[in-house]
């Protein structure tokens, strides 16, 4: 197994944050100091946010499906009626399209962008903002080549996407910035390069539908496990991130270098996250599902390392900076402080699931990972925020956009 391919394993992710978790606990960080007593308040507070919203206990996973859901809007439903007599298989193409796409254009969107849906009127913001922004300028054609088929996403498409229209459906303008834009196109121009040089995998046009192709070979009892999703995503797409971080030529995608944590040969002193890439995964399951294949293996995916889940930590004070002023500066994902955050915060979330589930008296069955960051610890940080900053993280990260 090369390097590269080392770290794009969960358990490898897995090992390495708790590596630096146990090194926290223990006063070795330079960053953070640990609090565990605090972890029963912030596991409190993720426990009754989730059933407050969901007083039946049955949460969707996290994913960007319920984005497309701002505003009680059933969009799923609309998108099936524009899909018309396509089958099942030819639907999940194109939702995987859309997810694909849409996730990707998703990172922090900054606090002075909306989004105004003309059709209802709401008025979006941040993450539903994005996330509708992007169903619309798929169901418009932006991503497609083909005029004859707009509802795709394809290499062409891709490759020569028009900044401009892009802009245009997003809405930007002088008074309406969206954090990171310029890196967002690249990332998806970069997306279909990636596409158009793997026929063997995405098919032709090149289109990301393909990983269903990939994935599902038995088409009379169709299963997937969620971690071969993301290794077919990780080796098929690593390509396509901005950062420049490689191991012998390979690109990496979202690991970032840490000297504190050990690992065999050239792996050593990096943190893998892959955080788009598992957000992408998780966002699947459910094309995937709705397609009829029986998707297993859910919690072999990590916690999101990012700064709702990584925020709710900070604000309960399980996790307290050791210079309290670094909350003042900017930071970018190569700092190590930035690096530690997001490990501590995936070893974390693995411990905060525990202590949800105890609470609510359910089982790790009943409640999976999925389901604990959607029900959850992502939308108790944002509450966090929002209530102490006005929505904004406790730590500004400087983001291309692609990482965040």
């Amino acid at each position: 197994m090369t390097p590269a391919a080392t770290l794009r394993n969960t358990a490898e992710i897995r090992a390495r944050s708790q590596h630096l978790l146990n090194r926290a606990r223990t006063g070795d960080s330079a960053w953070f100091t640990v609090h565990d007593g605090a972890m029963g308040a912030a596991a409190t507070e993720v426990a009754d946010l989730t059933a407050a919203r969901f007083p039946d206990l049955v949460i969707p996973f996290h994913s960007r499906w319920r984005h497309f859901e701002a505003g009680g809007v059933d969009r799923r439903t609309e998108l099936e009626g524009l899909l018309g007599d396509l089958d099942r298989p030819g639907r999940a193409r194109a939702m995987i399209d859309l997810t694909v796409v849409s996730v990707l254009l998703d990172a922090g969107a900054g606090p002075d962008w909306s989004y105004r849906e003309t059709e209802t009127g709401l008025k979006l913001t941040r993450s539903e903002g994005l996330g509708v922004a992007s169903w619309h300028a798929f169901t418009a054609g932006n991503f497609s080549s083909d005029p004859d088929h707009p509802l795709q996403a394809d290499a062409a498409g891709l490759t020569g996407l028009d900044a401009g229209a892009l802009a245009t459906a997003f809405q930007l303008g002088a008074d309406n910035p969206l954090v990171g834009f310029e890196g967002r196109v690249d990332l998806l121009r970069r997306l279909g390069a990636a596409l158009a040089d793997q026929p063997a995998v995405f098919g032709t046009p090149g289109r990301p539908g393909g990983l269903y192709d990939l994935l599902v070979t038995d088409a009379g009892t169709p299963t997937v496990a969620a971690h071969d999703i993301l290794s077919a995503l990780l080796s098929t797409m690593s390509r396509i991130w901005l950062a420049d971080n490689a191991i012998e030529g390979e690109p990496l995608g979202d690991c970032w270098q840490h000297d504190a944590v050990p690992g065999a040969g050239a792996t050593a002193g990096w943190v893998p996250f892959h955080k788009l890439s598992q957000w992408l995964t998780y966002s699947l399951l459910e094309p995937f599902g709705w397609a009829g294949a029986q998707v297993s293996g859910l919690d072999a995916l990590t916690g999101l390392p990012e700064y709702r889940n990584g925020g709710l930590f900070l604000d309960t004070g399980v996790l307290r900076l050791r210079d309290p002023g670094w909350a003042e500066r900017g930071w970018t994902p190569a700092d190590e402080l930035v690096v530690e955050w997001r490990a501590l915060t995936v070893a974390l979330l693995d411990e905060l699931a525990v202590l949800v589930r105890e609470r609510l008296g359910v089982t790790a069955e009943q409640l999976p990972l999925a389901c604990v960051l959607e029900g959850g610890s992502w939308a108790a940080g944002r509450a966090l925020a929002q209530r102490l900053r006005g929505g904004l993280p406790p730590l500004t990260v400087i983001s291309d956009g692609t990482v965040f």
